[in-house]
């Protein structure tokens, strides 16, 4: 059975992948790409907070309850950008389609 860190740690590279291709494409918008890139952010905030939590409280991060809403903060910013980013290409292909 594979363990759940390391299940995480495979996950990384098909999101960078991921990354790659959506970069390269040139056709997600800006402020999207900008979210899922957050992602990144999240979870370099969160291994280092899981250790801080398991080496000075003994616990997961899931339990102290300030570490993981500071971690969670950044996954909750990521997912606001992606959104945002998706609206405004929304908004601005509406707007392209009653001009056009």
């Amino acid at each position: 059975m594979i363990s759940k860190d390391a299940l995480f740690a495979v996950s990384l590279f098909p999101y960078l992948g991921f990354l790659w291709f959506i970069t390269r494409s040139g056709k997600m918008p800006r402020l999207a790409l900008i979210g899922f890139y957050m992602t990144l952010v999240f979870v370099a905030v969160t291994i280092p907070a899981g250790i801080y939590a398991k080496v000075v409280y003994g616990e997961a991060l899931a339990n102290v309850d300030w570490l993981h809403g500071g971690a969670e903060f950044f996954l909750t910013l990521s997912n606001i950008l992606i959104v945002l980013g998706f609206r405004q290409a929304v908004m601005q292909a509406k707007q392209g389609s009653t001009e056009g």
